[in-house]
């Protein structure tokens, strides 16, 4: 049960709140809808995490409809994954916000307190994934988690991989981010007791497929308690992450 409910029971419980009006919190229609876009205002009730929205394919325009309807249904903190920089500026001049270049992401709100149970690791085959990797560290933070960056230190040099053992066994929950041929992922699985979650990128020459080769890679893994998202699905990794490191 999350905090939400919890406080609106406790809430009923030390009658500061009466039933009628809890009930009527709880069967208040579950979306806004905004014409284009149905928001889903009751995905915090249900999930814990409020609407995150997609950037890529929606005008600054619809995301500024989006963010006023979030707002009134008293969402403080907001994620907007893949935004371009220009609707980010766009937005700006509406909505505050931070946006994070590297990884085309922007929040409005603050960062949570670190809420998880342990330390989510976000390691990199190498500098050319760390966009995806930022994608993943930043959405693992604001969903409130202590997060450890260890980036450029694949297979072609495992040296530095080793020079993080200490950091990898301690961590509770392991994003190995890699394109080429995808092999971190099986490294780290090797070394740590943690779950693992592979995300190959669109990082490599022309026989990689666009991620293809290490999707592959990482889904036939020999190491055990690997996990696979999608090719550059930094957000879904660290989604699945957050909730591990919840539990």
């Amino acid at each position: 049960m999350n905090d939400e409910i919890k406080e609106l029971l406790e809430g009923v419980k030390a009658g500061s709140i009466s039933v009628d009006d809890a009930i009527h919190q709880l069967k208040t229609k579950p979306f806004t809808d905004i014409g284009y876009a149905k928001v889903d205002t009751h995905r915090h009730l249900r999930n814990g995490v409020g609407e995150i929205i997609y950037g890529a394919g929606k005008t600054p325009e619809q995301m500024i409809g989006i963010i006023n309807s979030l707002k009134e249904s008293n969402q403080k903190r907001i994620l907007i994954t893949r935004l371009s920089p220009e609707k980010a500026d766009e937005i700006k001049k509406v909505h505050d916000l931070t946006y994070y270049t590297g990884a085309n992401l922007a929040v409005i709100g603050e960062m949570p307190t670190p809420t998880g149970k342990g330390t989510i690791v976000v390691a990199t085959g190498g500098t050319s994934d760390i966009p995806v990797a930022e994608e993943a560290a930043l959405t693992a933070e604001f969903l409130g988690n202590k997060v450890n960056r260890i980036y450029d230190v694949g297979v072609a040099g495992l040296h530095r991989t080793l020079s993080h053992l200490d950091e990898i066994v301690d961590a509770n929950v392991i994003i190995a981010i890699a394109g080429m041929e995808g092999a971190l992922a099986s490294v780290l699985g090797g070394l740590a007791e943690c779950p693992v979650i592979a995300v190959p990128t669109s990082v490599g020459y022309g026989a990689s497929f666009g991620g293809i080769s290490a999707l592959l890679s990482m889904l036939n893994s020999c190491a055990n308690g690997i996990s696979v998202v999608n090719i550059d699905n930094g957000f879904g990794a660290a989604y699945q992450a957050s909730l591990i490191n919840h539990r």
